[in-house]
């Protein structure tokens, strides 16, 4: 059996996120549809999607490596969207609300990495 990403805190933030991100880039520019808006996104939706996969491997090892691609895409996402926000391509309001949610999400997969770190290499449900 394995874990129920629905559970954890941080998949939550990462879903939430998401659709936080393509509501965010909806009105970027038409000459960003295929740059920065779509790497945006994928970037987004790479922390959640990493964080169900990770729960769906047998072991403690695998999981840790899906939510340290995670962490790694979270730190991606947050700076495109700070370069979003220097391209003006997002209001100062969004921006900021979305900029501190990424800190905490990536202050909360830090957090997780080590208590997985911390967990036997064994199947851990």
């Amino acid at each position: 059996m394995s874990r129920d990403h629905r559970k954890l805190r941080v998949f939550v933030m990462a879903d939430d996120l998401v659709a936080r991100v393509y509501h965010l880039t909806k009105s970027f520019p038409r000459e960003e549809r295929f740059g920065l808006q779509i790497q945006l996104r994928r970037a987004a939706v790479s922390v959640a999607a990493n964080i169900v996969e990770g729960c769906a491997r047998a072991s403690t090892r695998e999981y840790g490596s899906f939510l340290n691609i995670a962490f790694g895409s979270a730190a991606e996402a947050r700076y495109l969207l700070q370069l979003a926000f220097r391209l003006h391509l997002i209001p100062d309001k969004d921006f900021y609300d979305a900029d501190s949610a990424y800190h905490e999400l990536l202050g909360a997969l830090q957090k997780l990495l080590q208590a997985v770190s911390r967990m036997p290499q064994s199947r851990e449900p």
